[in-house]
């Protein structure tokens, strides 16, 4: 092997180790720079959204193809579903009372 031939040798051994180095600190800094502050705006955006939400239902629409019954479930009066939520869920004509 010749002298210029393990010169370049060295120096390309060198460059690809360094951009190894290069690669990992390239990370580190998009993690910091990236990532920390994309978590905290989508946190933040979370924290507003349930701070307008609103604890009234919404407006009940009786669309024909929702709620279908066909035959009652077989637990409670069988009109409600077995994860029935009174708050969120409607029965087929409409929303529960609230108790608050």
């Amino acid at each position: 092997m010749s002298l210029s031939a393990l010169a370049a040798r060295r120096v390309f051994a060198a460059a690809s180790h360094s951009s190894h180095e290069g690669g990992a600190r390239t990370w580190k800094i998009l993690s910091f720079v990236l990532a920390a502050p994309g978590v905290t705006v989508c946190m933040i955006n979370a924290y507003m959204k349930g701070q307008a939400h609103s604890h009234e239902p919404p407006e009940f629409v009786p669309y024909p193809h929702l709620r279908i019954r066909t035959k009652k479930f077989p637990w409670g009066d069988g009109n409600h579903s077995l994860f029935h939520n009174p708050h969120t869920n409607p029965l087929p004509d409409g929303f529960e009372s609230s108790h608050h």
